[in-house]
């Protein structure tokens, strides 16, 4: 009776064993399925996103000759618009994942630099679109 209950035991644990191998197996599947998922929806959206740099850049090179301060916020603020212009043709041409890891790489090694720069593209990006 006992090699039995030991049998019955064995055949239980084996089976609950590979119940839960199964669904960790189709959990990670299901994992993977949304990771990739997700990654082409921001692959695709990528497209609409260096449309709206481009768009940004364009209306900063139009209002720039506008803003106060003189030529040399004049020259920022198209130095600016062309940044984003080429941002935007660089998300054009490079997969998400290499544009990640590139601005990760440029922040750490330019910390105060990219503070600034958002900075002041958050100070223009304010000054053109704000309603006067």
């Amino acid at each position: 009776m006992d090699e039995t209950l030991t049998n019955n035991v064995r055949t239980t644990m084996d089976r609950a064993s590979d119940q839960f191998s199964d669904a960790a197996n189709s959990l990670r599947e299901k994992a993977e399925n949304l990771g990739r998922r997700a990654a082409d929806k921001i692959s695709e959206t990528r497209g609409s996103a260096a449309h709206g740099l481009e768009n940004a850049a364009s209306s900063i090179h139009e209002k720039a000759d506008r803003l106060p301060g003189g030529e040399t916020v004049h020259s920022m603020a198209h130095s600016t618009a062309d940044m984003l212009s080429n941002t935007a043709n660089y998300m054009k041409t490079h997969e998400l994942k290499d544009v990640v890891t590139d601005i990760e790489e440029c922040v750490k090694r330019n910390p105060g630099q990219s503070l600034m720069a958002a900075v002041f593209v958050g100070f223009l990006a304010g000054r053109l679109f704000r309603e006067d």
